[in-house]
């Protein structure tokens, strides 16, 4: 196994194509609030972001599929990937790699995400990039400490990384189209250890979230250029590390129009979104590295019902009933499909 908690399903059909459908099974680090039947029944894991929707609308469209094959009328084959490690690991491009789907000729991968900020009924969708890139950062300074009564004999970090802060707050500003939405964040960063000492240590990390390959390269290219800086500036030593997350997700405009069809037999009120969100989704894998994919995100605002707050919070939840115009629209695609 990849890894050690994915599970997938396959049912054969009567046609040649293989379509793919991925619902994400993993959990947050977050002690659940509300008062429900299906509340987690563990502190501090919970489906905060919605995934134990997305397993349960997939997993009402597995045994609609099986009833249809039980009666010979499963028109294409279907895989069912409950995917682990979104959030945190990339799941998706560790089971690519690691072989995962090679038996299958898949030929699309399809996915869905609730929207607690699109009202309950929308479906959100977006030809090309619907979600940016994310790429973290980190800046690892060395210095050389000393009194700070002797300051001067010491190669201060704190300066440097002083210098490291404005710097990275004008590549947005300077160095990126304005009329683009691009995130350069800074998250966390701290300089030395007493307060009486020349900070001999620094640290500094951010996240990069971008739609455009072209400007992570930008955004990278700076960051490499102020770390080079601060050698000459302060004599402190510099170095600039990224971990490389998820792509942006990009959908495929070939397979736009039977996504909406779809949605709209589903009684889902089509919304095309103008620009990309700006998190990151690791469904961007399966369009990269497996086959033609499209992404939906599935409205469950409701102010009536209460379900309003965001995901990644510890009220997050939604009317169950939406999860079955997921599994229609699954539904729809599948008696529907056309080889792209």
């Amino acid at each position: 196994m990849p890894i050690g908690n994915w599970r997938h399903a396959y049912l054969e059909g009567n046609g040649s194509h293989t379509i793919a459908y991925r619902a994400d099974i993993d959990a947050l680090p977050i002690l659940e609030e509300n008062d429900v039947p299906y509340r987690s029944q563990s502190d501090h894991v919970m489906h905060a972001c919605g995934h134990d929707g997305h397993t349960t609308a997939l997993m009402l469209f597995v045994q609609r599929c099986k009833d249809m094959q039980d009666a010979g009328q499963l028109p294409q084959n279907v895989v069912f990937i409950f995917q682990p490690a979104e959030e945190t690991g990339g799941g998706a491009n560790r089971l690519i790699k690691a072989g995962a789907f090679d038996k299958y000729p898949i030929e699309a991968v399809f996915g869905i995400h609730v929207n607690p900020f699109a009202d309950e009924g929308i479906a959100v969708i977006r030809d090309e990039e619907i979600t940016a890139s994310a790429t973290e950062y980190r800046f690892f300074l060395t210095g050389l400490s000393s009194h700070v009564a002797d300051k001067e004999q010491g190669h201060s970090c704190g300066e440097a990384l002083q210098h490291v802060l404005t710097q990275i707050s004008q590549i947005q500003q300077f160095h990126l189209n304005g009329l683009k939405r691009n995130i350069v964040h800074i998250g966390h960063f701290k300089a030395g250890e007493a307060i009486n000492t020349v900070p001999s240590n620094g640290y500094l990390e951010g996240t990069i979230r971008t739609y455009d390959i072209d400007d992570l390269t930008i955004v990278k290219n700076q960051m490499q250029k102020i770390a080079e800086s601060v050698k000459l500036l302060f004599n402190v030593d510099c170095e600039v590390k990224f971990a490389e997350g998820y792509p942006p997700t990009i959908n495929s405009p070939k397979l736009r129009t039977q996504i909406e069809d779809a949605l709209i037999k589903a009684d889902l009120n089509v919304y095309d979104k103008p620009t990309p969100f700006l998190f990151g989704e690791d469904f961007s894998f399966y369009g990269q590295q497996l086959a033609p994919a499209y992404f939906v995100f599935i409205g469950t605002r409701n102010e009536d019902k209460g379900f309003v707050t965001g995901l990644h919070t510890s009220h997050l939840n939604f009317d169950e009933k939406v999860l079955i115009n997921v599994a229609n629209f699954y539904e729809n695609l599948l008696n529907n499909y056309k080889e792209v």
